[in-house]
């Protein structure tokens, strides 16, 4: 076992001075299983690229261990999946197929082209080729992304099952609580090491919030009064001066004697230097109690355009059956949706969900048998997988969508966005950034439906806990197609199984 040390690490991308990591101190040893967590954009990623030396920084990082990290960079996805995997060097056929048997997945994908493997394929087989040599630490960023429920377990279960440490970056509460025994927290530009699983992680950091939020309140109260003395001082001050300056009253009565303005301005004068240097001091006292204030990671509660619908029952399926030409995707399939329900579709990769999605809104250009019926007038907005046509400003944007400028902007902000990057164009951002646009938008719509396809995709736990608090508290009427196996539980009133 070796450690990876990390001392005054300080590391910014832009000239404003934005620091991604401010003097970050960190002792990491090898043999851990570490899951990396945070905001989006606050530097994961960035900081699996700092571990292997990609990128200038400050301070220092030391460690005597090869890294390796997924996904890696496949050159010609047209060549057959060994081949694409063998471009930099030679893999021995017989380890790659032992992983892939742990994996769970056919061994015949090794022989057909790399970008025919669907998401969930891909993934397994990059999985595999990381693991095979045994002496490197392995980086794992976001390996959930394109599993679906069985493939996440899939993985989960291969992961437990290897000896050596690794730190790997998910969104995936569930899938974190199998395989991790460490997490290390990006909060603001610091990191945070605790010690167990994401609800182990969960639970201390809300202990710690609560108790620097009782700080916090505390210390706002000693400012507000220190502020109120300081105001009343600087008044007192003032009305001296005026007394010292009103000349033209002759002698000032007070309440036991008539007093000279000269006697009057002298005391003015005296009382004012002691005031000011009060105020002051006061001052100070304030600036030093605002620097011990805590910076506390929150985020905002959503809110949702929702209107209820007129309609009892929002959609009723009986004997559905979706068919490429003469390929069965599935067949007598029978639900239905009342309105405040949400129904999740699940299954796995390939089974058809986002087909029947596209059959429900009438949209499926396959054979359809069965019957849908769905109630008229519905307002339906949508969370998409593919928004790659979601382009230009946001202004744009939003004009083209019919929303709201300022409640889209609202919505984003709400959901992390900086205000930075609004000035970019939608196709220039980041993923995660890219999905905040597309689940903004649906926010924004006034709508009777919401059909949402992979909503959690490349968003952070905080996010994802926004979105959970919201369904929860507004109760749409819903479809929802989502693997992570929490949420689907937790929001679920129906669900359809392919």
């Amino acid at each position: 076992m070796t450690n990876i040390k990390i001392e005054h690490l300080t590391f910014g991308y832009d000239q404003l001075g934005t620091l991604l990591f401010d003097n970050a101190q960190l002792n990491i040893a090898s043999d851990w299983k570490l899951g990396l967590v945070g905001r989006n954009g606050r530097g994961k990623t960035t900081l699996l690229k700092l571990l292997r030396g990609e990128l200038p920084y400050q301070g220092q990082i030391n460690h005597q261990l090869e890294m390796s990290y997924f996904p890696q960079k496949i050159y010609d996805p047209s060549e057959l999946t060994y081949y694409a995997l063998s471009e930099t060097e030679e893999l021995e056929i017989w380890k790659m197929e032992r992983e892939l048997t742990l994996l769970n997945c056919d061994l015949d994908i090794l022989w057909r082209p790399f970008h025919t493997l669907s998401g969930g394929e891909q993934t397994k087989v990059l999985l595999a080729l990381l693991f095979l040599d045994e002496h490197s630490f392995p980086l794992i960023d976001e390996p959930t992304n394109h599993l679906d429920m069985k493939g996440r377990q899939q993985v989960a279960e291969y992961l437990k099952k290897k000896k050596q440490g690794y730190i790997v970056v998910s969104h995936d509460r569930t899938f974190l609580d199998q395989t991790v025994d460490h997490i290390l927290a990006i909060e603001k530009n610091q990191l945070i090491l605790y010690q167990g699983n994401f609800s182990t992680y969960e639970e201390q950091k809300a202990q710690r919030d609560a108790f620097e939020q009782a700080q916090n309140s505390k210390l706002k109260k000693e400012i507000q009064r220190l502020q109120k003395t300081a105001q009343e001082k600087a008044e007192w001050s003032a009305s001296r001066e005026k007394d010292k300056t009103n000349k033209s009253k002759g002698f000032i009565d007070t309440e036991y004697r008539r007093v000279s303005p000269g006697a009057i301005g002298a005391d003015a004068a005296r009382m004012m230097k002691r005031s000011k240097a009060i105020v002051q001091r006061v001052e100070g006292q304030i600036s030093e109690k605002e620097k011990l204030l805590k910076n506390i990671e929150s985020a905002d509660a959503l809110r949702i355009n929702y209107e209820e619908s007129y309609h009892r029952r929002i959609l009723q399926v009986e004997e559905l059956g979706l068919f490429y030409s003469d390929k069965c995707l599935f067949k007598d399939k029978n639900f239905e949706l009342l309105r405040g329900e949400c129904l999740t579709i699940i299954g796995k990769n390939g089974s058809g969900k986002t087909s029947l999605l596209q059959a429900l809104l009438g949209e499926f250009s396959g054979k359809v048998e069965g019957s849908i019926q769905r109630a008229s007038g519905l307002k339906i907005s949508r969370v998409r997988q593919n928004y790659e046509n979601n382009q230009g400003t946001l202004e744009d944007f939003a004009e083209k969508e019919g929303l709201e400028y300022s409640h889209f902007l609202n919505n984003l902000r709400k959901l992390g966005m900086e205000r930075r990057v609004f000035a970019n164009r939608i196709q220039d951002m980041s993923m995660g950034q890219r999905k905040k646009v597309e689940l903004a938008k649906s926010l924004s719509q006034r709508a009777n439906l919401y059909i949402w396809d992979e909503p959690l995709n490349y968003l952070d736990v905080f996010n994802q806990k926004q979105i959970l608090e919201l369904l929860l508290q507004f109760k749409p009427t819903m479809i929802l197609i989502e693997h992570d196996d929490y949420f689907v539980k937790k929001v679920s009133d129906k669900i359809v199984r392919l």
